[in-house]
């Protein structure tokens, strides 16, 4: 029905747009398919009225002219419904073409570019920033798009998921909230139906296709969503007071060496850490399997430990 009524209305504004005289509303309903559905002359009244109205609230300009006979024809002139010109200054056209380079996959991709071209058409000054700075944000997951949506659209989805310290992926009902990347990874954060709960879910670890599941948010959206804050802190992000001592192999696991606190040389293939320790730590150090052994505490490693065995199980 709604996408009945796009149709509906844009037609009717193309055919008040490309008229020179005023159109009645009997040559109306006659030009336009949607019309000929209409049986009554009430029901059709209605329905134009409805139309012309919506029309005027999205900005469209439309005159009522009354003819000689009575008679009463629609014109939206070109000259009032014609969009003054963009101006911008070079930094803003530079601007804009940087936020078009972010998105190099997803949906967004082919928008943005249709807007550069736009703007281009339009004689808008615009310079490729790409020599100088090219900014991107991967959106590689499936889950991606249809939850962008569903976080748009406010409408609950179902998804199977995979936690690190699970050997198979469990069922999982959500309210999204927010998208966002951090490290590298995106996450979605929501409200889980079935814990009754605020979660963070990694998109990497969402398996299967991302289903529309019944029902109106349940919990309240809260005026603002920091996704990097909770992920930061389910990760021990800050922890400063605990630490964890791991070794870590040569050459690898560049992020753990970035939250290092200190960082010692053992031997030709080792480097001790000590890393920040807080919730969620043990789940991201068996990410990096054989290249990290934990040394302390004893609890941190008895949990990578854990993880490592269900992984090796499934």
């Amino acid at each position: 029905m709604a996408i009945a009524k796009a149709e509906r209305l844009m037609n009717l504004a193309l055919c008040l747009m490309n008229t020179r005289r005023p159109v009645s509303k009997r040559e109306l309903r006659a030009s336009i398919e949607a019309y000929h559905e209409v049986t009554s002359d009430e029901a059709f009244n209605r329905m134009f009225e409805r139309d012309k109205d919506d029309l005027r609230e999205l900005g469209l300009v439309i005159d009522t002219v009354e003819s000689l006979d009575g008679e009463y024809g629609y014109l939206a002139r070109s000259d009032r419904n014609r969009l003054p010109d963009i101006a911008l200054d070079p930094e803003e056209a530079a601007a804009l073409g940087l936020v078009a380079k972010v998105w190099q996959q997803a949906r967004l991709a082919e928008a943005a570019s249709g807007a550069l071209q736009k703007l281009r058409a339009a004689g808008v000054p615009y310079e490729d920033p790409s020599g100088v700075l090219e900014p991107r944000i991967p959106a590689p997951e499936p889950a991606f798009e249809p939850l962008m949506l569903a976080t748009r659209e406010r409408r609950a989805v179902a998804f199977d998921y995979r936690k690190a310290s699970a050997a198979r992926p469990e069922p999982r009902v959500v309210e999204p909230w927010a998208l966002e990347c951090w490290r590298g990874h995106w996450y979605l954060a929501g409200y889980d139906r079935d814990r009754g709960a605020v979660r963070v879910f990694r998109l990497s670890r969402i398996t299967g296709r991302v289903r529309t599941a019944r029902g109106a948010f349940t919990a309240p959206v809260p005026d603002h969503v920091d996704v990097r804050e909770t992920v930061a802190r389910w990760a021990g992000e800050g922890v400063t007071s605990v630490t964890a001592r791991i070794r870590l192999r040569r050459d690898s696991g560049y992020p753990l060496r970035a939250r290092a606190v200190t960082t010692t040389p053992v031997d030709a293939d080792w480097d001790e850490l000590e890393v920040p320790y807080g919730h969620g730590l043990d789940a991201w150090l068996a990410e990096f399997g054989p290249d990290v052994l934990v040394l302390a505490p004893e609890e941190l490693r008895a949990d990578v430990l854990d993880r490592l065995r269900a992984v090796a199980k499934g």
